[in-house]
């Protein structure tokens, strides 16, 4: 019997509630391999953001992935492909970047994801272009920053190697952390996170009440734009929570857009 097999006998409770993004992949063998290690440790949530077509179509036909990459949700951009995620993490190495979130390395992953689940929230783990990996713009859509321990001379790592060691690790530890006596039985969900598409919608609502104030010169908007959404992750407000700060800014930005009296 393989050894993935043992591993994953059949699809496990979580496993709808995580989902793969790959952005903007080039090479169908690495997409095959994604997709096949996907099959082998139980995951079935695959999301391929503005695929270079010629090559996706060619990567469809992979061996023993066929099913999953037929049914691969195919998004032009990030931020649609995200939208019930309470819990991003983008992967990538330390250099030569800085990060702007909190790093996460690999062994730490499993308990986080667990935390997640049992206050009902969702996962996505979102993997970059195989030439130079997910870019600062990329980043700023997640809560975290997912690293791989690896040798310091050869930090980065082919894009289906870095797909199968995550997986790998999820697969194998989140079954003993479920199971584990110490982690007691799961909490009801409750205070739930906003998701991205919530955090995105709140982040365009302050950015539109900004620009009516006139906080800043019309040059800074990108980049005001970016450090709202890392502000908002950092801040990890939940969704009741969400709903309330959007409702203020609609009512402020309400009042700046309605003509002023004497």
């Amino acid at each position: 019997m393989p050894v993935a097999s043992k591993l994953v006998a059949s699809k496990p409770s979580w496993a709808n509630s995580i989902d793969i993004v790959l952005v903007s992949p080039r090479n169908p063998l690495n997409i095959g391999a994604v997709a096949r290690s996907m099959a082998n440790f139980g995951f079935c949530n695959l999301t391929v953001v503005a695929p270079y077509e010629p090559h996706w179509h060619e990567a469809q036909s992979a061996v023993g992935a066929e099913d999953l990459l037929e049914s691969a949700k195919v998004r032009s951009t990030l931020a649609e492909a995200l939208p019930s995620a309470t819990l991003v993490f983008g992967t990538g190495t330390l250099e030569p970047r800085r990060p702007e979130q909190p790093v996460v390395e690999l062994p730490a992953l499993a308990p986080i994801v667990r935390d997640e689940f049992a206050r009902g929230g969702r996962i996505a783990l979102v993997f970059g272009p195989e030439k130079h990996g997910l870019t600062r713009d990329d980043l700023s859509f997640c809560h975290r920053l997912l690293t791989i321990p690896t040798n310091p001379r050869q930090p980065s790592m082919n894009l289906g190697q870095a797909v199968a060691v995550c997986l790998y690790e999820l697969a194998s530890r989140l079954p003993q952390l479920e199971s584990s006596p110490e982690s007691g039985p799961a909490p009801a969900p409750s205070n739930t996170a906003a998701t991205s598409s919530n955090l995105d919608l709140l982040t365009g609502l302050i950015e539109e009440s900004m620009i009516a104030a006139g906080y800043s010169p019309r040059a800074m908007q990108t980049a005001n734009r970016h450090d709202l959404r890392l502000l908002l992750r950092r801040l990890a407000p939940n969704a009741k929570d969400a709903r309330r700060i959007l409702g203020l800014f609609r009512r402020i930005l309400w009042r700046l857009n309605r003509p002023r009296r004497d």
